[in-house]
Protein backbone atom coordinates (compact mmCIF):
# COMPACT_ATOMS: atom_id res chain seq x y z
CA UNK A 1 0.00 0.00 0.00
CA UNK A 2 1.59 3.45 -0.67
CA UNK A 3 2.16 6.05 1.59
CA UNK A 4 -0.98 8.46 0.49
CA UNK A 5 -3.51 5.40 0.61
CA UNK A 6 -2.17 4.42 4.04
CA UNK A 7 -2.89 8.03 5.63
CA UNK A 8 -5.97 8.42 3.84
CA UNK A 9 -6.88 5.19 5.50
CA UNK A 10 -5.63 6.39 9.12
CA UNK A 11 -7.11 9.41 8.57
CA UNK A 12 -10.60 7.57 7.77
CA UNK A 13 -10.19 5.84 10.90
CA UNK A 14 -9.77 8.65 12.99
CA UNK A 15 -12.80 9.90 11.67
CA UNK A 16 -14.86 6.84 12.57
CA UNK A 17 -13.45 7.10 15.83
CA UNK A 18 -15.60 10.15 16.66
CA UNK A 19 -18.34 9.08 14.53
CA UNK A 20 -18.03 11.36 11.83
CA UNK A 21 -20.39 11.24 8.87
CA UNK A 22 -20.83 10.96 5.12
CA UNK A 23 -16.89 9.99 4.39
CA UNK A 24 -16.06 10.61 0.93
CA UNK A 25 -12.51 10.40 -0.79
CA UNK A 26 -11.86 11.65 -3.71
CA UNK A 27 -9.36 10.21 -5.41
CA UNK A 28 -7.50 13.32 -7.62
CA UNK A 29 -4.35 11.58 -8.48
CA UNK A 30 -5.49 10.90 -12.31
CA UNK A 31 -6.11 14.63 -12.65
CA UNK A 32 -3.29 17.22 -13.28
CA UNK A 33 -2.35 20.67 -11.88
CA UNK A 34 -4.17 19.52 -8.30
CA UNK A 35 -2.84 20.54 -5.25
CA UNK A 36 -2.68 16.85 -4.21
CA UNK A 37 -3.64 13.45 -4.64
CA UNK A 38 -6.72 12.91 -2.12
CA UNK A 39 -9.29 14.82 -0.53
CA UNK A 40 -11.32 13.08 2.43
CA UNK A 41 -14.65 14.77 3.73
CA UNK A 42 -17.29 14.26 6.06
CA UNK A 43 -18.90 16.00 8.23
CA UNK A 44 -19.54 16.39 12.14
CA UNK A 45 -23.14 17.19 13.55
CA UNK A 46 -21.42 20.28 16.25
CA UNK A 47 -18.73 22.43 16.12
CA UNK A 48 -17.86 20.57 19.24
CA UNK A 49 -17.34 16.64 17.32
CA UNK A 50 -16.12 18.78 14.75
CA UNK A 51 -13.60 19.68 16.84
CA UNK A 52 -13.02 16.35 18.18
CA UNK A 53 -12.90 14.47 14.77
CA UNK A 54 -9.47 16.48 13.85
CA UNK A 55 -7.95 15.98 17.70
CA UNK A 56 -8.45 12.00 16.61
CA UNK A 57 -6.78 12.20 12.71
CA UNK A 58 -4.43 14.24 14.36
CA UNK A 59 -3.82 11.34 16.78
CA UNK A 60 -4.31 8.76 14.06
CA UNK A 61 -2.10 9.87 11.67
CA UNK A 62 0.72 10.93 13.91
CA UNK A 63 0.90 7.46 15.71
CA UNK A 64 0.11 4.95 12.79
CA UNK A 65 2.45 6.86 10.40
CA UNK A 66 4.39 9.46 12.28
CA UNK A 67 3.09 12.28 9.88
CA UNK A 68 2.36 15.63 11.20
CA UNK A 69 -0.56 18.28 9.76
CA UNK A 70 1.56 20.91 7.45
CA UNK A 71 -1.15 23.19 8.40
CA UNK A 72 -4.74 23.05 9.73
CA UNK A 73 -6.84 26.30 9.19
CA UNK A 74 -11.08 26.68 10.53
CA UNK A 75 -10.34 25.81 13.96
CA UNK A 76 -11.32 29.17 15.64
CA UNK A 77 -15.04 28.77 14.42
CA UNK A 78 -14.70 24.78 13.90
CA UNK A 79 -17.68 24.94 11.10
CA UNK A 80 -15.31 23.97 8.20
CA UNK A 81 -11.60 22.31 9.51
CA UNK A 82 -9.14 21.80 6.54
CA UNK A 83 -6.27 19.67 7.18
CA UNK A 84 -3.43 19.38 5.13
CA UNK A 85 -0.97 16.04 5.02
CA UNK A 86 0.46 17.97 1.27
CA UNK A 87 -0.70 14.52 -0.38
CA UNK A 88 -3.78 14.51 1.68
CA UNK A 89 -5.95 17.03 2.59
CA UNK A 90 -8.83 16.40 4.63
CA UNK A 91 -12.21 18.39 5.06
CA UNK A 92 -13.91 18.56 8.20
CA UNK A 93 -17.62 20.15 7.83
CA UNK A 94 -21.09 21.18 9.85
CA UNK A 95 -23.47 19.44 7.56
CA UNK A 96 -25.01 22.82 6.53
CA UNK A 97 -21.55 24.60 5.43
CA UNK A 98 -20.57 21.36 3.57
CA UNK A 99 -23.75 21.30 1.88
CA UNK A 100 -23.51 24.90 0.82
CA UNK A 101 -19.91 24.42 -0.48
CA UNK A 102 -20.34 21.26 -1.83
CA UNK A 103 -16.44 19.92 -2.92
CA UNK A 104 -17.88 16.56 -3.85
CA UNK A 105 -19.74 18.54 -7.18
CA UNK A 106 -16.61 20.23 -7.54
CA UNK A 107 -13.95 17.66 -7.94
CA UNK A 108 -16.76 15.84 -9.87
CA UNK A 109 -14.23 14.32 -11.98
CA UNK A 110 -12.27 12.83 -9.47
CA UNK A 111 -12.46 8.94 -8.27
CA UNK A 112 -15.23 9.11 -5.39
CA UNK A 113 -15.44 6.67 -2.55
CA UNK A 114 -18.59 6.70 -0.05
CA UNK A 115 -16.68 5.17 3.20
CA UNK A 116 -19.79 3.47 4.83
CA UNK A 117 -20.86 5.34 8.07
CA UNK A 118 -20.29 2.84 11.20
CA UNK A 119 -23.05 3.02 13.17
Amino acid sequence: MNEAKKLVQKITEGIQEKKGKNIIVADLSAIDDTICNYFVICQGSSPSQVSAIVDSVREYVRKETDNKPAAIDGLRNTQWVAIDYSDVLVHVFLPEIREFYNLENLWADAKLTRIPDLD
